[in-house]
């Protein structure tokens, strides 16, 4: 229980690996702020996970991309937990869709860059007043961020190594403060997310050239993630930690 008395907020913290973090925190003793966006049925699930370990946790709706929804994912953790964040996990982000640059559109762009990346910075400067000295934020970058990702994902992989320079430059700012603020690079992690967008050969391929020589688990991404937002990592800040089975190194 070393998060004991702590208060973290997840965004996408309802399923895959959000969920594995929302949970992973709440065993660790802290409360946790659900957001979801597209899955009241997810969330509740997450909730019912939590509370079956003793945790205690709510769940508020919200798109990451819409200052009104921020704010609001404020105020009910605010409502429910006081005027003080601990704990904050960027987790929130899609691929969407695969597209080659005939393909994209305006639309688009504003959409993966939005969800991505504009997520990432306002749900940040809306959390940070609330933090204080030994605060830790923890971003969600991807390997794609380091490598240019797969094909027809250049803008996911854009906004991905976008979120991994935020982290380094805030790493400066909010260090004089004492809040730290890290990011974790996942690979090939087996959720919907790749259900959805990666061909089972493709995937296959991916974990036979992998060291490891499987996919990763959304619970081992968020061990990652707890140890950063905990006390055993309390010199660490700004760093984009690669978490892929040893197929790429940073």
């Amino acid at each position: 229980m070393k998060l004991k008395g702590k208060v973290a907020v997840v965004t996408g913290g309802a399923r895959d690996i959000g969920r594995a973090v929302s949970l992973k925190l709440a065993k660790e003793g802290a409360k946790v702020v659900v957001n979801y966006f597209d899955s009241e049925a997810d969330s509740e699930a997450t909730l019912a996970a939590i509370k079956k370990v003793g945790g205690e946790a709510i769940a508020v709706f919200g798109d990451v991309t819409k200052q009104s929804d921020i704010d609001n994912l404020v105020s009910k953790t605010k409502e429910a937990f006081g005027n003080h964040v601990d704990i904050l996990v960027n987790v929130a982000g899609g691929l969407f869709a695969r597209k080659t640059v005939e393909e994209m559109d305006e639309a688009f762009y504003e959409l993966v860059m939005n969800v991505n990346f504009k997520g990432t910075v306002f749900v940040t400067k809306a959390f940070k007043p609330l933090m204080s000295e030994g605060g830790a934020i923890v971003n969600f970058a991807s390997q794609a961020g380091r490598d240019g990702g797969g094909a027809g994902s250049a803008l996911y992989a854009s906004s991905k190594g976008a979120v991994m320079t935020l982290t380094r430059n805030w790493a400066k700012e909010f260090g004089p403060q004492g809040i730290r603020i890290n990011a974790v690079c996942p690979g090939m992690i087996a959720t919907k997310f790749h259900d959805d967008f990666t061909k089972d050969q493709v995937r296959q391929n991916v974990a036979n050239a992998t060291p490891l020589r499987r996919e990763g688990r959304a619970e081992e991404v968020a061990d990652l993630v707890v140890y950063l937002a905990g006390p055993e990592s309390s010199f660490m800040t700004g760093n984009c930690v690669d978490i892929n089975g040893g197929l790429a190194f940073s």
